[in-house]
């Protein structure tokens, strides 16, 4: 595999790796960030090291080329980290908490060798207490990680210990911030954002160990602030008469600062509505604060060459977003990964929808069936249960790995609830790991009503949920309208151009391959103007194209891996973007808005 890299990775220096406050959701001026140079070593032996291989760059995997180390952990061998952790032992009534984005797959944290406590799952953010732990001046920090990766049925998302064509190399480790910040003793924990966009008020829950007086300040559109006194674990209203919304052309964001005690937070949040309502003609369409909607989106599945999970930098997520706007998309589906929450941050108020996927897990995957026969079986109209006695064929006939999948959606949507961008959670694609999706949307809705729920994208449609979910390579595009649920397209195109100075491998995996861009970009266009945009007048509500970079050996991306080239010309993009927007607006209506700017 040729190593590549992209622009965002030049001139990293150790000390500022990823420096950015990881939590901008909830921020507080304390703030102690752990990335950089740790020590680390690969054991067969669960007994503490006496000894290091060398340094790991942190948040970077130890497959990873940013690592530094370029070693994949397998499922029979423990990866150590350790650094010290200098520090002043909080004075009472204040808290020490120590915070890792995500550590992939399970891990156990050590302070000066007691265990300070351990975590599963290698995608959500935990935090530890570990003000009990330590004492002023150098501690040791360590952190115990296995990862059975592939080979089991936690989630892994798009991760194989065998990479090739549409997955990729399994990463594993310390791949988020780790972060420490001292907190009061009675501190907030969560804040909830219930916006009322029909009725112009926003509802409230600032969630404390312990009650406490809460005064809530709300600044933004050049209006008066609004203060007012409420109580914490309680949900309180605040009324937002002519209220400024928040869209993709129009990201607004309203800045709150919460004192809870003697805990002070700066937050923020968005009103903005998304649900499926019937337009003029009649078709079910998404709409967004109330008006007919077009998403237009991509495939965006987080990975890099010189970092795999991890982005290089702050940078590299924001052009990401920005490329994907100018080019006319606002929307992006976060397909089988969990990203930092600055990503999110910059959907936010960047002006980028997010449909996000939940990570999917189960026993190997019977790719004859949950791949090709299922193309053709969806294709035929042959619908296929998910239900227990059928689950063999989707890889999911454990009951540990389905309650352990429900707890994860949930921490999920409990994680990301905050973050206006997003408006459809995902949490089964194409039958990898399905059980019960039906029962799952449900779930979901009564987690989270604001939001609408792709129940089983791609194929496999349980009924549930508020999509019918197409996927589109192969054959023709069939369909068929409902009167409740809105027709979305949710994954087509994928067509594969490589260039080989810009591709990480000699091998090329893609649904439709060209050998120049020139006809990539002409087969881009007949696919858009033949297939798609039809479809859209009749009645398909959103489009997600395979996909935004290319990847290892899948190289369908609109930009080269290095993110150096994009393969399609801009301007075809551009334009035949608003027309899908514009083909779903009402003839009396004349939108001058340009998404692409």
């Amino acid at each position: 595999m040729q190593q590549l890299k992209t622009e965002f990775s030049a001139g990293l220096s150790d000390h500022t790796i990823l420096s950015e406050y990881p939590r901008p959701s909830m921020v507080r001026t304390s703030y102690l960030n752990l990335n950089g140079l740790w020590h680390y070593t690969f054991t067969k032996e669960d007994s503490f090291p006496q000894q290091y291989d060398g340094q790991i760059l942190v948040p970077f995997s130890p497959e990873s080329a940013l690592s530094g180390v370029m070693r994949q952990l397998q499922p029979d061998e423990t990866l150590w980290y350790m650094r010290p952790l200098s520090v002043v032992r909080p004075q009472p009534g204040k808290r020490l908490l120590l915070h890792f984005g995500a550590a992939d797959q399970y891990a156990q944290v050590y302070i000066n060798r007691t265990e300070a406590g351990s975590h599963s799952g290698g995608y959500l953010p935990f935090t530890l207490d570990i003000t009990d732990f330590v004492f002023s001046g150098d501690n040791e920090l360590l952190v115990k990680i296995r990862d059975v990766s592939d080979t089991s049925w936690h989630s892994r998302g798009k991760q194989s210990l065998h990479p090739g064509g549409m997955f990729y190399t399994a990463q594993s480790g310390l791949w988020q911030t780790v972060w420490a910040e001292v907190v009061p003793d009675n501190y907030i924990e969560g804040i909830f954002y219930f916006p009322d966009f029909d009725n112009s008020s926003l509802h409230v829950k600032v969630v404390t160990a312990r009650e406490s007086e809460l005064t809530c300040t709300i600044t933004g559109d050049g209006a008066e602030p609004i203060t007012l006194s409420a109580a914490t674990n309680e949900e309180f209203m605040v009324e937002l008469p002519g209220f400024h919304p928040w869209s993709p052309e129009d990201p607004f964001l309203y800045q709150v600062k919460l004192r809870a005690g003697q805990d002070r937070v700066s937050s923020y949040f968005a009103m903005r509505k998304c649900d499926i309502q019937t337009d003029a003609s009649g078709k079910r369409r998404f709409f967004l604060n109330n008006r007919p909607y077009f998403q237009a989106g991509v495939l965006d599945q987080g990975y890099w060459p010189e970092g795999l999970y991890t982005a290089p930098s702050d940078a590299a997520f924001i052009a990401d977003i920005t490329r994907m706007k100018e080019l006319g998309f606002n929307m992006l589906r976060k397909h089988a990964k969990i990203e930092p929450e600055r990503f999110y941050y910059h959907c936010d108020r960047l002006g980028m929808l997010v449909w996000q996927d939940m990570v999917n897990g189960g026993t190997p995957y019977h790719s004859w069936f949950v791949t090709y026969l299922a193309t053709l079986m969806n294709w035929r109209r042959i619908s296929y249960s998910d239900q227990k006695k059928h689950r063999k064929l989707l890889s999911r006939r454990d009951e540990e790995g389905c309650r352990e999948f429900l707890q994860e959606m949930e921490e999920t949507i409990a994680f990301l609830y905050n973050h206006p961008c997003i408006v459809v959670w995902v949490p089964f694609n194409e039958g990898w790991g399905q059980f019960d999706a039906a029962q799952t949307a449900e779930r979901i809705r009564e987690l989270d009503a604001t939001r609408l729920v792709d129940h089983a994208s791609g194929w496999f449609d349980q009924k549930g949920g508020d999509i019918v979910s197409l996927h589109y390579y192969f054959f023709t595009l069939k369909f068929k309208a409902e009167s409740r649920r809105a027709l979305a397209l949710t994954e087509f195109g994928g067509y594969s151009c490589s260039i080989p100075e810009h591709s990480a491998c000699s091998k090329v995996y893609g649904y439709k391959k060209f050998n120049a861009v020139g006809p990539l970009t002409d087969a881009y266009q007949e696919l858009i103007e033949k297939t798609v945009l039809p479809a859209v007048e009749q009645g398909i509500s959103a489009t997600i194209y395979t996909q935004l970079s290319d990847i290892e050996e899948e190289t369908n991306g609109i930009y080269t891996y290095d993110r150096k080239i994009c393969k399609l010309d801009p301007d075809v993009v551009r334009r035949l973007n608003r027309k899908l927007k514009e083909a779903v607006l009402p003839a009396s209506v004349h939108d001058n808005r340009d998404t692409a700017t």
